[in-house]
């Protein structure tokens, strides 16, 4: 019986390799590629934050600006029941168009009222004439009645006299009796004198009453003539004109409606606009009136409008609030206000755009602050 060997063989352990037969570990493929992201995003911020640092000290722009212009409402001035509507909705009227009619009946029966209370007056007028004229003819006899009386008057003091001479201590020529008639006579025209002389005081001032009282009626003639210009007038507003050249708009009247005075029947706006644009009291060092202004309005995205710096508001947005806030407290935040700019559109661009460019549009505006720097 051979004895036989067993040869027994390495073996090695599962998941464990020898170290002679180990693979060299791959180098990480992602690293150059991410630190190249790295890189470009790092350039693209430091380009985009030199930008924006850049357009910072030489832009400024707000997005609060809104397109503004004049807009006027047509109301009656008088009441009255609509008898005609002639223009439509956004029709383009001129100045002096007839918009409206209101019926003229009430307007015109007033207006004949007061003619009628002119002619009644101007005839008691002439009645004053024929009384005055009456009066000064009783003014002028009375006149005549006291010459009369002075001249007896006159005549019975010199009888008076003379039967005074013939008749004393020293001489009797004539009788008692005559010298006392003549004394007598003399008194009574005295007397007729005092009295025709108070009747052309009476007449004078008959005169001057008559006078007056025409005076009085020629005043409520004034009066009258007055009140009919003035229903001349009110019977002229039943026909509702433009105030203005405009486009109609916000129609509100209908034919049988009744108006009051000071309703708003409908609103004209001009074609002239302008942008008003909100900048922050930070963003005003800047501006200068004169600049030209990038102005986009949202409703037009293909055109690229240009506009002038006109004019600066006198106050903030805050002062002209309906209730403005009150810093007078204790609990004071401060907030940075806004004060409203108004940009003037070219005339070529409000010829081209006439329609289009309205009242309320939303706008975004930039200034080129170089302009200054120039």
């Amino acid at each position: 019986m051979q004895n036989t060997q067993t040869k027994t063989e390495p073996v090695a352990l599962a998941g464990i390799a020898p170290a002679a037969a180990a693979t060299p570990a791959p180098k990480a493929p992602g690293k150059p590629r991410v630190l190249l992201v790295l890189g470009v995003m790092a350039l693209a911020g430091l380009s985009f934050g030199g930008r924006m640092y850049w357009r910072s000290q030489n832009f400024v722009e707000t997005e609060n600006a809104y397109v503004a212009g004049h807009v006027h409402p047509v109301s009656a001035r008088i009441a009255g029941v609509v008898t005609k509507v002639l223009v439509e909705d956004n029709q383009l009227v001129q100045q002096g168009q007839l918009i409206a009619e209101l019926d003229p009946a009430d307007q015109r029966v007033k207006l004949e009222q007061i003619q009628a209370q002119i002619a009644s007056v101007e005839q008691q007028v002439l009645q004053a004439d024929a009384q005055t004229a009456q009066v000064k003819a009783s003014a002028s006899a009375a006149k005549a009645q006291v010459l009369q009386a002075e001249a007896l008057a006159q005549r019975a003091r010199q009888d008076a006299e003379r039967y005074s001479q013939l008749y004393n201590s020293q001489m009797k020529a004539v009788a008692k009796a005559e010298l006392d008639a003549a004394i007598a006579a003399r008194a009574s025209t005295q007397a007729d004198l005092a009295a025709r002389k108070d009747a052309a005081l009476a007449a004078e001032a008959q005169i001057g009453a008559a006078r007056s009282a025409r005076a009085v009626l020629q005043a409520q003639i004034k009066v009258l003539q007055a009140q009919a210009k003035d229903a001349q007038q009110q019977l002229g507003y039943n026909q509702i004109v433009a105030p203005v050249a405009g486009r109609l708009g916000k129609r509100s009247v209908e034919v049988g409606a009744r108006v009051q005075p000071g309703q708003q029947l409908a609103a004209l706006v001009e074609d002239k606009v302008w942008v008003t644009a909100n900048f922050k009291e930070t963003q005003l060092a800047g501006l200068q009136v004169g600049q030209e202004v990038d102005v986009a309005i949202d409703a037009l995205p293909n055109e690229k409008l240009k506009a002038r710096l006109d004019s600066f508001s006198p106050a903030s947005g805050n002062q002209f609030a309906l209730l403005p806030a009150d810093n007078a407290t204790g609990n004071f935040t401060k907030i940075v206000q806004r004060v409203p700019v108004k940009l003037a559109f070219a005339e070529a661009d409000l010829k081209r755009l006439a329609g289009r460019l309205v009242p309320g549009m939303s706008a975004v505006v930039e200034v080129d602050l170089r302009q200054s720097k120039r």
